[in-house]
């Protein structure tokens, strides 16, 4: 291949690496999502708004 020259195979892979990429996006914006991630039993790690100066978490 020159630079800037593809040949028709060259073509014919990159319109099916598209083809394959723009399929699977549709597929993944028809499956509907849970609306919570799959650990949802588990309490999200809080920060507290206020710590002490003498405090060993700083």
């Amino acid at each position: 291949m020159e630079r800037g020259h593809a040949e028709p195979e060259e073509l014919a892979a990159l319109v099916a690496l598209l083809l394959a990429c723009a399929a699977a996006r549709r597929r993944a914006a028809r499956v509907p999502s849970r609306g919570h991630s799959p650990a949802g039993w588990r309490r999200p790690v809080r920060v507290p708004d206020f710590s002490a100066p003498h405090s060993w978490q700083g």
